[in-house]
């Protein structure tokens, strides 16, 4: 649901303009504040999953999610419906790096975790690509709200389902909140400086704010979290070659997989003129291919090892992307086709990337560690489509091409730049997924491993 809720409306917002009367701006909020709070406040629901049980965290993050679902379908002004999204991001927050805690601590057998990671990913991985078809179902068949509404009895029979599988002997940890640490963790400024940056003018006073805010806040965390007596975060964990390389190769990931949605989402409409829903529709089988291989993915890293799986799974999107590039003007969705499965297949094959960052997590610190990797996917992704619209942007008013060939020349300079971009990520995964997962100690100041596995430590 949450991941689903970052794409599921956009395909509506003409309707919900012309219903609410809502500016541009108003528009943007809608999509804008649910990212916004979702990405800044998902470390500090990692971390008060650590404090107050995981459990009990998941399930006030679903139950505020799921309200805030049933007040953003039945919103009758703008203003009511931002607010609504806005809480969203609040519940998304505790849900979504929960979740990952849940399941470490649910299967402790490596194997089965390896598992239910896959399934976790595939699951996410369909969610991205089935929100723009779904939303624009609902938008040309029923009412707008529904969007948001469907949400409700999903919500409903996830609360049930977690009360009963999920035992409360998983939620007995006890620790001291370090406040400074979450005050100081909220990421709404980054967040907002990309999310705006592009509008307001980077060099803008507001942005340069925003990014300012960020910087400050950035140092206030650190220097807090090496006074706490019980940080938020261990700062030791990013000593270790696999949790910083594995965030490093997520972040990249992420940047390429929300760059491919986006910018051939464009091309789809732009160039061969697909509805909104027709393009949502078209990555479907994309998004299969990628959930059948993330099921699959802890085979296929058993023969080959962790490393050299993520690293071939980043090959194949690299080649991907840049196969996608060379479909000129002329192309149809049977040309793109068979690279957007070759996309999906080579991102199957990154799910164990996942399960080797968090597997050596000691269960008082998952949550934060679960947030940690998600905040890192979050902000890559929008760096990545902040970053690679405005190549598309400056490489298409540069053009003396007509607007389509123009648009066409920066879509397909910009793929080259992504595929470049996850290139750079094989050497990463080589080197800092050798071997297996790193294992810490409880008390988080070091870590260690069996004396047959590869060293951890940068």
């Amino acid at each position: 649901m949450t991941y689903l809720d970052n794409n599921v409306g956009n395909v509506a917002l003409p309707t919900i303009q012309r219903e609410l009367g809502l500016t541009i701006s108003g528009l943007e909020w809608i999509v804008s504040s649910y990212i916004l709070v979702f990405a800044g406040l998902m470390l500090a629901g990692g971390r008060l999953a650590d404090v107050y049980g995981a459990r009990r965290v998941f399930l006030t993050g679903l139950t505020i999610f799921t309200l805030s679902s049933l007040a953003a379908g039945l919103a009758t002004t703008g203003g009511a419906l931002i607010a609504a999204r806005a809480t969203q991001g609040v519940g998304a927050a505790l849900l979504t790096p929960t979740a990952l805690a849940l399941i470490g601590q649910i299967f402790p057998d490596p194997g089965e975790r390896g598992r239910a990671v896959g399934i976790w990913s595939a699951t996410g991985a369909l969610s991205m690509a089935l929100g723009p078809a779904a939303g624009g179902f609902i938008s040309e068949n029923l009412h707008w709200g529904w969007i948001y509404l469907i949400n409700v009895p999903v919500g409903l029979v996830t609360f049930g389902l977690a009360l009963w599988a999920v035992r409360p002997a998983f939620e007995r940890v006890r620790h001291s909140l370090d406040l400074p640490g979450l005050a100081t963790s909220a990421l709404f400024a980054l967040t907002y400086g990309l999310i705006e940056g592009e509008a307001a003018g980077w060099t803008s006073p507001e942005i340069l704010a925003a990014f300012g805010v960020f910087a400050a806040a950035a140092v206030a965390f650190v220097l807090a979290e090496s006074r706490a007596a019980e940080p938020m975060i261990v700062m030791s964990l990013f000593r270790s070659r696999t949790f910083t390389g594995g965030l490093i190769t997520s972040g990249i990931w992420s940047f390429g997989v929300f760059g491919i949605y986006f910018f051939s989402a464009l091309w789809l409409q732009n160039v061969l003129g697909f509805s909104p829903t027709e393009a949502g529709a078209a990555f479907v089988p994309m998004a299969l291919v990628m959930a059948v291989v993330a099921v699959q993915s802890q085979r296929i890293s058993a023969a080959l090892g962790i490393g050299r799986t993520v690293a071939l799974g980043m090959a194949l999107m690299a080649a991907a992307i840049y196969l996608i590039s060379r479909v000129g003007a002329g192309g149809d969705y049977a040309d793109v086709a068979p690279w957007l499965l070759l996309y999906g297949l080579g991102g199957g094959m990154l799910v164990p990337l996942t399960a080797a960052v968090l597997s050596g997590m000691p269960k008082d610190r998952s949550g934060v560690a679960s947030g940690v990797l998600n905040v890192s996917r979050e902000v890559f992704g929008l760096l990545g489509i902040t970053v690679l619209g405005a190549l598309l942007t400056s490489r298409q008013s540069a053009s003396t091409q007509p607007p389509l060939l123009a648009f066409l020349d920066g879509y397909q300079f910009t793929l080259v730049v992504v595929a470049f971009v996850v290139l750079a990520g094989i050497p990463v995964a080589l080197y800092s997924l050798r071997g297996s997962a790193v294992i810490w100690r409880s008390g988080g100041s070091e870590a260690t491993e069996p004396a047959s596995r590869s060293e951890a430590y940068f």
